[in-house]
């Protein structure tokens, strides 16, 4: 199977990943919970984890809450910040993580910027908006649907210069692109384990500025005489067991990161993504989606084929992506694809060259589909 479905989460992992979870089950119990070797050394590898998300991610450890996705993060981000009714400024590419709990808290929300790989539409509509006093400011770093990467560094400029908190999306860019709490000056930066971070399923991180509104009370293994949550991160946010096995994962996930670099590995992506597009441009029956910036996350459309019916024909093809609307339908209606979607690819750092052409090959081959020649006449 040609694995593209990277931005939902990264299938294909690094092998190290798998050998930390099956240790971590056969070796650990759990951090905070007993004073014999098993609890120690799992207590010893979870702050291990943490030391190099903050190593990678521009934090303390302490500022490292666990969470279980990106969602999660988000969820604890915005619920500490926005209360029902506040005025929260968003980007025009939020993903469902961010619009479902602010629509849950009627929140009254501005979207700046609507324009595709406009990063200076982006930047002047942020400006106005966060110059108006909104409460919060939520921002994703990279769209999910389109790889667009939004100037969240300007943004966060912006919102120091007027004293509004920050929330970034990381969802598509912590692995990938630079990430830093302490420079950006954030409130909150909330990620998943198992994207470009190449973590297990059923992981996060939420970094943060200062303490979260728990959305889970309960056991922490600290300051157990006390009946409300402890005031101190990351024990403030992270109630019950942990999942160790995960956060092992996680752990070799960052060191590959690290041992990789983001740097090299978005250059790499880069490189194969625009030589995957050149191969499409040649096509006169797909439309591509790309734009300055952009990450190894590509949007398309088959002229005349619904991209659920594409997206079937290359599963039958070996090639693995995601149609519809990606659970990002404020993205897609800032670039106007809200009542067609798209078919999206998106790579790794373990996608090959030979994978893209072979990729390529398999929408080039969708004009012989029937569902393509039925809308087509």
């Amino acid at each position: 199977m040609i694995y593209l479905d990277n931005a939902a989460t990264t299938l294909r992992k690094p092998p190290q990943v798998a050998a930390a979870v099956m240790q971590a089950m056969e070796q650990l119990a759990s951090p905070g919970r007993g004073g014999y070797p098993a609890a120690m050394a799992a207590a010893d590898a979870v702050y291990g984890c943490r030391k190099l998300a903050a190593e990678l991610l521009g934090a303390r450890p302490e500022q490292v809450v666990f969470t279980m996705n990106a969602t999660h993060g988000l969820n604890l981000a915005i619920k500490t910040l926005v209360e029902p009714g506040d005025r929260v400024v968003v980007s025009g590419f939020e993903h469902n993580a961010v619009m479902r709990p602010l629509h849950g808290l009627r929140a009254r929300v501005t979207v700046a910027g609507r324009k595709l790989f406009d990063p200076e539409d982006t930047l002047r509509a942020m400006a106005e908006a966060i110059a108006a006093g909104p409460k919060a400011v939520i921002c994703t770093h990279v769209s999910n649907v389109f790889g667009y990467r939004l100037p969240v560094e300007e943004i966060a400029r912006l919102c120091r210069r007027h004293d509004v908190p920050l929330i970034v999306d990381a969802a598509q860019s912590a692995g990938t692109l630079p990430v830093s709490l302490e420079k950006w000056g954030a409130v909150f930066v909330a990620m998943p384990g198992h994207k470009g971070l190449y973590g297990p399923q059923g992981t996060g991180m939420l970094l943060c500025g200062r303490s979260v509104r728990p959305l889970l009370e309960g056991g922490t293994g600290s300051q157990s005489r006390c009946f409300a949550m402890p005031e101190e991160l990351p024990d403030r946010g992270e109630a019950g067991t942990h999942n160790v096995p995960g956060i092992c994962g996680l752990a070799a996930g960052l060191r590959f990161v690290l041992e990789q670099g983001t740097e090299e590995i978005l250059r790499r992506e880069r490189r194969l993504l625009e030589d995957f597009c050149c191969r499409l441009s040649a096509m006169e029956h797909v439309r591509c989606f790309t734009g300055p910036g952009q990450t190894g996350v590509l949007s398309l459309q088959v002229r005349g084929m619904d991209c659920e019916a594409a997206a079937e024909a290359l599963a039958r093809q070996d090639v693995a992506v995601r149609a519809g609307l990606h659970c990002a339908p404020l993205a897609h209606e800032s670039a106007g694809t809200l009542g067609t979607g798209t078919v999206r690819l998106s790579l790794s750092a373990l996608t090959t060259a030979s994978e893209l052409r072979q990729a390529a090959e398999a929408v080039a081959r969708l004009k012989a589909e029937p569902a393509f020649q039925n809308l087509t006449g």
